[in-house]
């Protein structure tokens, strides 16, 4: 039976976080999305919990940011071996993101269709 994904959603915006989670909640493909409000919180997440799959990372917050959440995981190697898609408004940032590890890239408001598209691709790339 295919693995249901663990996905774990990073947004300093209430409503953003909120929002992701409702779309990627509804999807048969995901299990679970927890939820960290920024990029330490998550990074605190990922070190207590080693069965996240699918990482949905906001650029701009405080404490740290999503470059920065990042660059940590892919200093620890686990962008091997989870998806990081970022999902922000400031598209300036795009090729820094890809070159620090980021599987793929959206930008704010996020249309359902390609938050699913997304969501089905690591699903397929998981269950391999």
């Amino acid at each position: 039976m295919a693995k249901k994904l663990k996905v774990l959603s990073i947004d300093d915006d209430f409503i953003n976080l909120k929002l992701i989670k409702m779309m990627v909640g509804k999807s048969d493909k995901v299990e679970e999305v927890i939820e960290a409000s920024n990029g330490l919180d998550a990074l605190n997440v990922l070190d207590q919990r080693d069965d996240i799959d699918l990482v949905l990372l906001d650029i701009k917050m405080p404490v740290m940011d999503g470059i920065e959440v990042l660059t940590t995981l892919k200093a620890k190697g686990l962008t091997d071996k989870i998806a990081v898609i970022i999902i922000t408004t400031d598209e300036t940032r795009k090729a820094e993101a890809m070159d620090s590890g980021a599987y793929d890239f959206l930008t704010k408001p996020v249309r359902k269709e390609e938050l699913d598209s997304r969501v089905e691709q690591i699903y397929q790339l998981t269950n391999q």
